[in-house]
């Protein structure tokens, strides 16, 4: 699902607010006198990224992104943007702080979604099944938090 205000045109070189689920809200976001492109979705699923990557791809050096929603939907869509070639620098991320976020597996490389306090979670993986400790790592590249074995020392 998109809603945009203006049509992107080639070589845009404005902000493009993107946001993400129920919580994700960029209307109010002020861009001052640079030209806004609206984008809405459910969700960063493949599709939603597609468009984004899209919409990334139709602008040229000097566009800005930010991005709002659930922190798993933004630092999806984050990742993206900076496989396109955005840098820290062009990207404000905008995450609801109470929504679900993503732990790495460090012996199966999946992503599992949890919720809870940063260091303090357990989880089981949903790859191998170990459970994992959360860390306060963050990796921007994988847009979620390292999980290590918790229980390592018993082994």
């Amino acid at each position: 699902m998109r809603s945009t205000s203006m049509s992107l045109e080639p070589g845009f070189r404005g902000v493009i607010c993107a946001s993400f689920g129920d919580t994700g809200d960029t209307a109010g976001r002020d861009t001052g006198d640079r030209p806004r492109y609206d984008l809405r979705f459910t969700s960063a699923n493949p599709e939603s990224l597609a468009e984004l990557r899209s919409a990334l791809d139709r602008s040229c050096v000097g566009a800005r992104l930010v991005l709002a929603g659930p922190a798993v939907d933004v630092h999806a869509a984050s990742a993206a943007a900076q496989d396109c070639g955005m840098v820290d620098e062009e990207i404000t991320l905008l995450p609801d702080q109470d929504s679900p976020w993503v732990v790495f597996c460090g012996h199966c490389h999946v992503g599992t979604t949890t919720t809870g306090v940063h260091g303090s979670v357990e989880v089981p993986c949903q790859g191998c099944g170990i459970v994992l400790a959360t860390t306060d790592h963050f990796s921007r590249r994988l847009g979620g938090y390292l999980g290590y074995s918790a229980h390592a020392e018993e082994a």
